[in-house]
């Protein structure tokens, strides 16, 4: 199923350049795109692949239309942001084949008298909706995904299969949670009686906002007494690890692996790259962007670029650089001693 280009930019906007007839059936990247896909291009430095693409159309900024126009057999659609225009491009063109799950309980299902399922829901197979629960309009609930007493899951959200999404917790509109995510496990909290760890309760929730993408294998642990909480608009990858009572702000983004301690508050549109890790009770401030590996110690409180980790080298280099970083405090002592010494010598000559 296609459609036509001129069909689209009435949807999605921008200057076409070109047949608004000719008819498209997919999106795809420069070099494999064919002369019935769309291909954006959105670094200057693939002009000359771009030039080199077989595809219909390509959405283009100003700049690299300028660049191309000449040489280009194709159509243009020229936009501020040829990424962000590819994106809602590939949702359109997802939404053209997407099969909607059907409303309705599956037989295999077993959903609590007083659970609240609105109508257009889909609650799959083997799933479990436990007593007061309440999913809303359009929600789709995968195969054996798990849904704790009084927990909500809002209009248009869905979980894939075999999520877990425990007692009390909330989940806003439009939000996907991936399979084998676990929302709501106990925090890590104990306290330490003479060598002996005694529990202690978590009563918070995990309150989560709107349009929020929960990736596979992730796990956010509810708070101890007050909530944690993840606001609208956050992305996270898989296997990432948020601590009970952290508050992630508005519109972050954390790849794959990051772990994030207790009590920890994160700003918004931050960004966190792979293996990134934030100890517990630190602030960071909205707009800090944190290199991937990198260990957040402090709390940062200026916007900005961080980056915390030593360069990768041969291991014989490295032991070098650890011998020379040990014995840094013998070293500072040594060159403190010689300048008192030449400090002292030059005060008497003189």
């Amino acid at each position: 199923m296609g459609t036509r280009l001129g069909a689209l930019v009435e949807r999605l906007g921008g200057q076409l350049v070109g047949d608004a007839n000719l008819e498209v059936s997919g999106i795809a990247p420069l070099a494999d795109a064919g002369v019935s896909h769309i291909s954006f291009l959105s670094n200057s430095k693939l002009r000359a692949e771009a030039l080199q693409s077989k595809a219909a159309a390509l959405i283009v900024s100003a700049a690299d239309d300028a660049f191309i126009a000449a040489g280009y057999h194709g159509a243009r659609i020229v936009v501020p942001n040829p990424y962000v225009y590819f994106a809602r491009a590939a949702q359109y063109f997802e939404s053209l084949t997407a099969i909607v799950p059907s409303a309705g309980v599956h037989a295999s299902a077993v959903v609590a008298d007083s659970a609240q399922v609105a109508a257009s829901a889909h609650i799959g197979a083997r799933a479990v909706i436990e007593d007061g629960a309440v999913i809303g309009e359009h929600a789709v609930i995968g195969a054996g995904c798990y849904v704790g007493r009084e927990a909500v899951v809002g209009e248009g959200t869905q979980f894939f299969a075999n999520v877990t999404f425990h007692a009390r917790c909330q989940i806003g509109k439009r939000g996907i949670i991936h399979s084998g995510a676990v929302i709501g496990t106990d925090g890590f909290g104990f306290a330490n009686e003479g060598g002996v760890y005694i529990k202690i309760p978590q009563t918070g929730r995990v309150m989560i906002g709107d349009d929020v993408d929960i990736g596979a294998n992730t796990t956010i642990d509810r708070g101890a007494l007050a909530d944690t909480v993840i606001e609208d608009g956050v992305k996270l990858d898989n296997q990432i690890q948020i601590g009970h009572n952290c508050h992630i702000g508005a519109h972050t983004a954390m790849a794959g692996c990051v772990g994030v301690a207790g009590s920890a508050k994160i700003g918004k549109y931050c960004t966190f790259g792979g293996a990134a890790m934030v100890l517990g009770h630190l602030t960071i401030v909205d707009k800090v962007h944190v290199g991937s590996g990198s260990m957040v110690s402090r709390s940062i409180l200026e916007p900005g670029q961080y980056t915390g980790f030593y360069p990768l080298a041969k291991n014989a280099d490295w032991e070098k650089s650890a011998a020379i970083v040990r014995n840094l405090s013998a070293m500072r002592d040594k060159i403190r001693a010689l300048e008192k010494t030449i400090k002292t010598r030059t005060e008497n000559e003189s």
